[in-house]
């Protein structure tokens, strides 16, 4: 702070007399100010800042008794704005006057040599420490933002990064920033050393951890680039590596990293005490169990005689304290007690628990659904308010919610309730995604010519959890009008009712002199009733009207049906004994099939699943109309973290299975197809099977075998969004004909890579696939897209 004597020497005595009671105040001098009534109060100096700024910021009015007090805390007060680099206060007679100098303004923020770091977000983080266009210029936080650029490019690995910072005065008083950086080159790992280490090997102990040296992947892992979190983690790698193979008192007791002139390479070096490995001795439970002890001493993984883990003993002490939070015993306290032997390097444990308060849930808040209503996610939980909390019902509400599909995310929480020790409320959050799909598309080809598709599907219509969809196709292949709707909740116990209605015209293949057509009319209605939490079976019939038309180029198995179900015979074709002449013409039919169905999802999400199953089996049977058949499925998809919770391992099977009932032949409509996205990539879409038309393209088969396996990836810059990743996979499957049986020797087989995006317009998959055992007649499709659901 500082007070100038006026510069005026006449008539400013009381400027002087301020300044100098300032002064003294400021050196501890006994000097004072004669007190005066300010009549006025007069500001300059200001550009930019209004005056009643200033004034607001005054301790001091008019009317008021100016003192020493007074003139030293008003200087204080302007000074810790921030928007003035000099103040002075003055007096002309009664009237004060309030000179300032402004700090200038921000008049821009440029970067220039950035290429590691998106500029957008660089300006928004600026922004948050106060370094922003319009923004008062602060020396002091521009320093501060240039320390930050420079420890986030050494978070990177660019240990040779200059970051320069160049204030350059504009007009009215303004400065324009630029933050001028050389990244340099990207500083490598070139070796990692381990010191002390006996037991394990200097190879084993590296491919514990993620830290390494260049390689062939780690262009995209980055784990070649040095930061202090990750050696932290790989610390804490090493260190359970060895807990869990029985050496309790491992310590990693240094690290030591170095870096080259040059500052392109680092070397690392880890030293280890690895200690003597323990055995178990014995283990014992103590404290209050309310007469569970036998159950709680059978969620102890550790037993005597065994090699000490740490794995073990923490997951052991985590199970019982999940089984007591079952009970409403949320904030248990479950502690192992080590008692070590270091002659017979043994180690007893005695794991206290003391349950605490028995704890119940006050309310359950519901955060973020701004469409969906409250009571779709409400009736999902298996927690209910004023119960006993319960750890299982709560983790199996919030996967309830997430396999709905209305969200991008689903957290929970279990906060303490203020002033209470026995009460707790759960908090769940939630964030939406769109769920209405509506598309409409147009396309020309060859055989379709001009065709036009559209589809309007909502899967949580107005909030209220019901799907209802309209599909319209006007394909001259496939050719659909289909309406739907479903009710998850068509009974308050959760059993659901849904409602489908149908015109469909297929005509797989179209030729210069005639085609075959399948026009099918038809409705259905399904009950889906909970049987278990994850289990849920489905019953359902419906109504069928099919219309089979053949000319003479149609396929040998369609005319064959129309030969088999009715169809009047042409001149020039011989009649069979079947009485259908040659099988031109039409057949009419008419089917009722009910359904049975059973449906497990364990799944953690329906949208992007990382950990669970999925089953489901089906049954069709059509028997009281004029086709009799029946058609069986099962699939099993099953979800696993691999290696790390970033990546998922994703395996997919399925096989199903039709027959006709009696002497009626399985209907050839009916039949299974396989190749491309969803069976088996790499193959043309619904190519695959020895049955082939007299034109070469499949005619599908009454049954059918695939399975994929997929390793799915983040995608780069993706962070911890699970919506958008990349994958690699393996598929194999077939199709095979009526009266076939099943043979793994002519399943096709296929790999490679490709990306999945929840976008807004519906899940999307590209793949680009090779097949690894191509035959004569097979057609291969290394590109392949889908919009929509699949595997």
């Amino acid at each position: 702070m500082k007070l100038h004597p006026a510069q005026h020497p006449i008539p400013t005595f009381s400027r002087r007399l301020i300044a100098a009671a300032a002064f003294a105040l400021c050196s501890s001098q006994a000097m004072a100010v004669t007190p005066f009534v300010v009549k006025d109060i007069r500001v300059e100096g200001i550009q930019r800042t209004e005056a009643g700024t200033v004034f607001s910021y005054l301790p001091v009015r008019v009317g008021d008794t100016f003192t020493d007090e007074k003139g030293t805390a008003a200087i204080k007060a302007l000074y810790a704005t921030g928007f003035f680099r000099d103040v002075r206060i003055e007096s002309e007679g009664d009237v004060l006057v309030v000179q300032v100098v402004e700090r200038p303004a921000i008049a821009s923020v440029d970067f220039s040599g950035i290429k590691e770091f998106d500029k957008e977000q660089l300006t928004k983080a600026l922004k948050e420490i106060g370094v922003a266009e319009s923004r008062i210029f602060d020396r002091s936080q521009v320093d501060r933002a240039e320390q930050e650029l420079k420890r986030q490019y050494l978070s990177r690995g660019l240990y040779g990064a200059k970051v320069s910072t160049t204030v350059t005065p504009v007009e009215r008083n303004r400065v324009a920033i630029t933050f001028s950086v050389d990244e340099g080159d990207v500083s490598r790992i070139k070796q990692i050393n381990f010191v002390g280490n006996k037991v394990f090997s200097d190879s084993t102990l590296r491919d514990q951890i993620k830290l390494t040296t260049p390689g062939w992947f780690t262009w995209y892992t980055k784990a070649d680039q040095y930061s202090k979190e990750k050696l932290q983690g790989d610390i804490e790698t090493l260190r359970s590596y060895y807990l869990d193979r029985g050496y309790l008192e491992m310590q990693v007791e240094s690290t030591q990293v170095s870096i080259t002139p040059d500052k392109k390479d680092i070397y690392i070096t880890v030293n280890i005490k690895e200690g003597e490995k323990y055995t178990v001795s014995g283990v014992k439970l103590e404290g209050e169990m309310f007469g569970m002890e036998p159950e709680l001493a059978k969620l102890v993984q550790l037993k005597a005689g065994d090699v000490y883990s740490g794995a073990k003993l923490t997951d052991s002490t985590k199970k019982i304290g999940e089984r007591l939070g079952n009970f409403g015993y949320a904030f248990a306290n479950v502690n192992a007690n080590p008692n070590v032997d270091r002659e017979k390097k043994e180690v007893a444990f005695t794991i206290m628990i003391d349950p605490g308060k028995r704890v119940y849930v006050r309310h359950i808040n519901i955060a973020g659904n701004t469409k969906t209503r409250d009571e779709v996610i409400r009736r999902e939980f298996r927690q209910f308010e004023d119960s006993w909390y319960d750890g299982e019902k709560i983790k199996l509400s919030r996967d309830r919610v997430d396999r709905l599909g209305y969200f991008k995310e689903v957290t929970l929480d279990t906060p303490e309730v203020p002033g209470t020790s026995d009460q707790v409320d759960v908090n769940m959050k939630v964030e939406e995604k769109p769920t209405g799909n509506i598309m409409v598309g147009a396309g020309f080809s060859q055989s379709d010519k001009l065709s036009l598709t559209g589809s309007i599907s909502q899967e949580n219509a107005f909030g209220s959890g019901n799907t209802v969809g309209i599909d319209i196709n006007t394909s001259s292949r496939y050719r659909t009008v289909s309406v739907s709707t479903t009710n998850p909740y068509f009974t308050d116990d959760g059993i659901s009712r849904t409602y489908e209605v149908y015109l469909r015209t297929v005509r797989p293949s179209v030729y210069a002199t005639g085609d075959y057509r399948v026009k099918t009319l038809g409705g259905s209605i399904k009950f889906g009733v909970p049987f278990s939490e994850l289990d849920r079976v489905f019953f359902g019939v419906g109504l069928e009207n099919t219309d089979v038309s053949t000319d003479t180029t149609s396929p040998t198995l369609y005319r064959q049906y129309v030969r088999d179900f009715g169809g009047a015979g042409v001149a020039g074709c011989d009649v069979t004994s079947s009485g259908n002449g040659c099988g031109i013409g039409s057949a009419r039919t008419t089917s009722i099939p009910l359904t049975v169905a059973w449906q497990r999802d364990g799944r953690d999400s329906a949208l992007v699943p990382t950990t669970g199953r999925y089953q489901r089996a089906n049954l069709e049977v059509s028997y009281l109309g004029t086709l009799k058949y029946y058609r069986a499925s099962y699939q099993h998809q099953y979800f696993q973290p691999f290696f790390s919770k970033a990546v998922t391992l994703a395996l997919n099977g399925e096989v199903d299975y039709g027959r006709g009932i009696g002497s009626k032949p399985y209907p050839v409509f009916k039949n299974y197809y396989a190749g491309g996205i969803g069976t088996v990539r790499g193959y043309e879409a619904s190519s695959l099977g020895s049955l082939k038309d007299q034109y070469g393209d499949s005619m599908g088969g009454a049954s059918r075998l695939y399975g994929n396996v997929e390793l799915q990836f983040p995608f780069p810059g993706s962070g911890q969004d699970r919506t958008l990743r990349w994958f690699t996979f393996f598929d194999g499957g077939n199709v095979f004909a009526d009266g076939q049986n099943i043979k793994f020797n002519d399943l096709r087989y296929s790999a490679g890579v490709g990306i999945s995006w929840v976008s807004p317009i519906g899940p999307l998959k590209l793949s680009f696939g090779k097949p690894l055992n191509l035959k004569t007649g097979d057609k291969s499709q290394t590109f392949q897209f889908q919009l929509g659901t699949g595997f």
